[in-house]
């Protein structure tokens, strides 16, 4: 492949819409933290979860899916999740299991992943159960970010139900990374 056309794989719409919502990071949390201007700080995180449609939809619909952007828009989506729970976590102390359970799902599932591109060379998307849970948890974060007064049973309840996906597709990407490892992803 020439230079040119391994450039063009690299900078793509999708892929500069990844980086634009690893750039709102920091602007969330100053605006959360520091500003406790919760409506921009949800208007921040409504931009970030529409540029991450917008380029999984830009990347299949233009076939620009790449493998950089098969890495980079999950990272962009986890960094995103961990920082705003992060600052939620200043007002729902409950959020701290969430986020810890997040980071470490994210931890053994990256190195796991990366085992089983290193053994068969193939960078796996994203499957339907880890859409759900990123759906769910922003949701939940929204409602967070919007409702301060809410009611503990409905805050538990969201971070329960976040939770309960969360490992469910936790356990399934394990699977899918074992057979990948062991040889038998393609049987």
């Amino acid at each position: 492949m020439a230079d040119k056309d391994k450039i063009q794989k690299i900078i793509t719409l999708p892929n500069i819409l990844s980086l634009v919502r690893l750039l709102l990071i920091p602007l969330f949390c100053i605006v959360y933290v520091t500003k406790d201007n919760y409506k921009l700080a949800a208007a921040i995180l409504l931009l970030s979860g529409l540029t991450d449609v917008a380029d999984g939809f830009i990347a299949r619909r233009y076939d620009l899916v790449s493998d950089l952007g098969k890495v980079l828009d999950p990272a962009a989506d986890k960094l995103t999740q961990i920082a705003v729970l992060a600052c939620l976590i200043s007002r729902f102390r409950r959020m701290s299991l969430l986020c810890i359970l997040l980071a470490a799902k994210e931890l053994v599932s990256g190195i796991a992943s990366l085992l089983a591109v290193k053994k068969t060379k193939v960078v796996c998307s994203a499957e339907w159960h880890g859409k759900i849970t990123t759906v769910l948890l922003y949701a939940m974060m929204t409602v967070h970010i919007l409702w301060y007064d809410i009611p503990n049973i409905v805050s538990d309840l969201s971070i329960t139900i976040c939770v309960s996906f969360m490992l469910l597709s936790f356990a399934l990407y394990t699977v899918r990374n074992v057979r990948m490892i062991m040889g038998r992803f393609f049987d």
